[in-house]
């Protein structure tokens, strides 16, 4: 892999100040100079003139420019690796949807002393392989959708520019993913409604299109109703969860609800409240995420919990054993956990058929 611009233009200036060619207290090109002399953008020049400035070799005064700083007497010699850093993508900043991975990525990213820039995934929209190149040694992208920004991705690929997905693998590009064993989460939710006794489980959705992650958990569904040898389910073409949805599935003796995601699940505990219904002595429900809110409802529900914190963990190892080695790492699925709390119940079947 080429080495990108902005480190270039700092190795310069580096070797220029460690050989004096730039003196103590001289002024340093500007952002405007170094982007025009090296044919980059102000970003990346500024990318180099920052780094510097972080390192201590350096200073800004305001209206005037950057100058030369004397070696730090402490050490008596400068440090001469520049810091890293990485890109963190993520669909929204503030989803309810999405868990917290920065309390595991960014202990990792710290203590390897690596800058993480978060941002979201617009940030791709103005963005060309090239920039993403030059600004960052790595991405950690959560692939909300797995066609979005795929030409972007393929182009890093191509240049072997390490990228980690989340939550969904792109079979399309050969990056490596960290997700939840979504496939499993389905199946235990599943299991624990046919320990509880019920025999007409129907799987929710929050939309008409169904990502990767929330297809597996369907599948997993169908699994532990087939192991249970349960000739009722849901299909895959069911629409997003309405009024008139619950009333068919009332209607069609319904028990207990299996719920793409915490948000899903909480919408339909409160649909079937306003119906006159209680939680969990008519219906149980099992979300999956564990967001917060999920243990603050009335009644707390039941769900799969995702550990997040680890998954941001794994993802930051992940990537710094790539930059560090070279080599590609393998993809990683890490189990759910089943979390049990008041949305379910055991019931009695009368009648042992189904």
């Amino acid at each position: 892999m080429e080495q990108p611009l902005y480190k270039t233009i700092f190795l310069a200036l580096e070797k220029a100040i460690n050989e004096g060619t730039l003196p103590v207290d001289s002024q340093v090109p500007t952002e405007k100079e170094l982007s025009e002399q090296y044919n980059v953008s102000r970003i990346t020049s500024k990318r180099a003139l920052t780094e510097l400035e972080q390192l201590g070799m350096i200073y800004r005064v305001r209206g005037k420019g950057s100058f030369v700083k004397a070696p730090s007497t402490k050490t008596g010699e400068r440090i001469s690796s520049s810091q890293k850093r990485i890109l963190f993508l993520l669909p929204y900043l503030s989803d309810l949807s999405v868990g917290d991975f920065t309390q595991g990525l960014n202990p990792v990213m710290q203590d390897k002393q690596f800058e993480v820039m978060m941002t979201t995934l617009d940030f791709l929209e103005k963005k060309r392989a090239d920039d993403i190149m030059q600004e960052f040694d790595g991405l950690i992208y959560y692939a909300f959708q797995t066609d979005q920004h795929l030409d972007l991705l393929f182009e890093l690929s191509l240049q072997e520019f390490p990228v980690i997905i989340l939550d969904k693998k792109i079979y399309e590009l050969p990056f490596p993913t960290v997700l939840s064993d979504n496939f499993q989460g389905g199946s235990l939710a599943t299991q624990q409604l046919m320990k509880e006794g019920h025999k007409r489980i129907a799987y929710l959705f929050g939309d008409t299109t169904h990502p990767q992650s929330v297809r597996q958990r369907y599948l997993g569904y169908l699994e532990a109703l087939n192991l249970g040898k349960l000739s009722f389910h849901t299909t895959l073409n069911a629409q997003e969860l309405t009024e008139d949805m619950l009333d068919m599935y009332i209607q069609q003796q319904v028990t207990a609800f299996v719920c793409e995601n915490d948000l899903v699940a909480i919408q339909t505990m409160n649909q079937l409240k306003k119906k006159g219904y209680q939680i969990p002595n008519d219906f149980s429900v099992i979300g999956f995420d564990d967001i917060q809110a999920a243990a603050l409802v009335d009644p707390p529900l039941t769900t799969v919990a995702q550990d997040f914190k680890q998954l941001g963990e794994l993802a930051g190892n992940a990537l710094i054993e790539w930059l560090a080695t070279k080599e590609l790492p393998k993809d990683i699925k890490y189990p759910v956990t089943f979390i049990q709390r008041q949305s379910t119940k055991e019931i009695k079947n009368e009648d042992p058929t189904d």
